[in-house]
């Protein structure tokens, strides 16, 4: 399941694109301007990224830029309604792989997004290991020291949220907007009960989930029973 970064302001528009884009099989994370985006992209390997160039707090071009500068190689793709010459090659320049122009139909964009991800070496490494926790990210499926753990949705989803970023406190709000939908109510406890079906499925020889109370939870390498 390949993650999509998608970087727009709008809210009714980036709404309806992620809606789409998980409706054709992809993961994605929304990012309302350039400071979340590039927080986002600091803790996790992105094998796209969809950028908008009017953000209400920098240029879509200084977070290219500054995407590129710290080592992000993931493909992106710039979305904008500026049609001239003059901000196609500054973006190219920078490092952008490819040009959306508002406004665009949903299949187009995920047209190009299949596009970019076939290039060789777009999509990061599916495989990561966590102590005895072992997480094939491409087919959704888990092992703890060999034995194959059976996980639902949002409980993998949560999962590979805190995988990303082992060693990272991840605060409560973060971890529930990117397991639950837009418009999903969701209660006030539910980011404890999901962390509670995790911690058991993982049990004492998985990784440790610790939670930092009044800051949020982190993954550490550590086998729970050691803590």
């Amino acid at each position: 399941m390949a993650r999509i970064l998608l970087v727009e302001d709008d809210v009714a528009l980036a709404r309806g694109l992620t809606a789409a884009l998980r409706g054709e099989g992809y993961s994605v994370d929304p990012a309302p301007d350039g400071e979340t985006a590039l927080e986002m992209a600091r803790d996790e390997p992105y094998a796209v990224i969809t950028l908008d160039v009017n953000l209400p707090d920098m240029s879509g071009f200084d977070v290219l830029k500054s995407l590129r500068s710290n080592g992000c190689r993931a493909p992106i793709l710039m979305l904008t309604a500026r049609d001239s010459l003059e901000d196609r090659v500054k973006g190219l320049d920078l490092g952008a792989d490819d040009y959306l122009l508002k406004p665009f139909e949903p299949a187009e964009l995920a047209a190009r997004l299949r596009a970019l991800l076939r290039r060789p070496a777009a999509d990061p490494s599916p495989l990561i290991r966590v102590g005895n926790l072992e997480i094939d990210r491409s087919r959704c499926v888990i092992w703890v020291s060999g034995e194959q753990i059976d996980l639902r949705r949002r409980e993998w989803v949560l999962l590979e949220r805190l995988v990303v970023r082992v060693g990272k406190v991840v605060s409560k709000d973060r971890l529930a907007a990117e397991v639950f939908g837009f418009d999903e109510a969701v209660a006030p406890n539910a980011i404890e009960v999901y962390i509670a079906r995790l911690r058991r499925k993982l049990g004492p020889q998985g990784p440790a989930i610790r939670t930092m109370r009044g800051l949020g939870y982190v993954m550490e390498n550590t086998p729970a029973a050691e803590t």
